[in-house]
């Protein structure tokens, strides 16, 4: 009961005295500040007038502005060519390689000039190698679009992430390395189904390709892109909990695989059929050996 006694009780005052107007009573300084008539914004709002502020002459800055200095070589090289040891070094061995090459193209290096190819490795999927590779041979040599049509009714649970990757790497090919534009770069585009005069069109010229395995397909546009490699690569193992009963736990595994596949055009398919079929036109004809009594042999060796 002491405490409560202790505490300064507040004092009473009646209402009509002097001490409680003086008390009541705020300085000016602390008087509240005169509000806004209803409906009209602040003073110091930001949709005050936005339409009558004068917006920056940012062009006129500009011109008014000294020009910048020009760009500082040694500052750049910083950058561009941080070890200059390294690239003379390379420049000479690339002099060389020339100089013994006589100026001649390797194979792989007109391929590479001629040629277009896209790589393209896909993020790792909640799936297992097993069950990943039978889709990347499934869809190894075929053409893009069929094999997307292939993923798409596939009865597989990762199928449908095979064709999201495919199709990722389709729009990949075609805007990074220019790949299944040969019809648009000629202008001939896609065929129509009738002609200004309303004649059908005819038909684009086309070729019968045979690839490796000896299947054969008939290919109008040889710029068209194709599924030349597809394999699988092991990924990290996962970590999952199987709750099983009187309080234990067993540890799950789960694996991660991803998908690499290579896109080619159709160009190098009948570029390597038609050196398959150099390779077989330069094969010598094979006779069976001569019939005749084989002599000179005998039991026992010499030595």
């Amino acid at each position: 009961m002491d405490y409560f006694r202790s505490k300064k009780q507040p004092e009473i005052l009646d209402p009509t005295s002097p001490d409680f107007l003086k008390r009541k009573a705020t300085p000016a300084s602390q008087a509240p500040q005169q509000m806004s008539p209803q409906g009209d914004l602040a003073p110091s709002s930001i949709f005050d007038k936005v339409e009558q502020r004068k917006k920056p002459d940012r062009a006129k800055d500009a011109r008014s502005q000294p020009l910048a200095s020009a760009r500082d070589p040694a500052v750049l090289a910083a950058a561009l060519d941080p070890d200059p040891a390294y690239r003379r070094r390379w420049q000479r061995r690339q002099i060389i390689r020339d100089v013994h090459n006589r100026g001649q193209l390797t194979k792989a290096q007109r391929i590479a000039r001629t040629e277009r190819e896209s790589l393209c490795k896909s993020q790792f999927f909640k799936t297992s190698v097993k069950k990943l590779m039978p889709l990347a041979r499934q869809i190894a040599g075929k053409p893009i679009e069929d094999a997307i049509i292939q993923m798409r009714f596939s009865k597989k649970r990762v199928a449908k992430d095979v064709k999201k990757h495919l199709e990722y790497a389709r729009d990949e090919a075609v805007v990074k390395r220019g790949m299944g534009l040969g019809l648009i770069r000629s202008g001939a585009g896609a065929p129509k189904a009738t002609g200004e005069s309303g004649q059908p069109n005819q038909q684009l010229p086309g070729m019968v390709v045979e690839d490796k395995k000896g299947k054969r397909r008939y290919v109008t546009d040889t710029s068209s892109m194709y599924v030349d490699e597809a394999w699988v690569g092991r990924g990290t193992y996962g970590r999952d909990y199987d709750i099983r009963a009187r309080g234990r736990a067993n540890i799950l595994r789960p694996p991660e695989t991803s998908i690499t596949v290579r896109l080619k055009e159709e160009a190098t398919r009948i570029r390597l059929m038609d050196e398959r079929e150099q390779k077989r036109q330069r094969k010598k004809v094979w006779t069976a050996l001569p019939d005749r009594p084989v002599t000179a042999q005998r039991q026992y060796c010499l030595w």
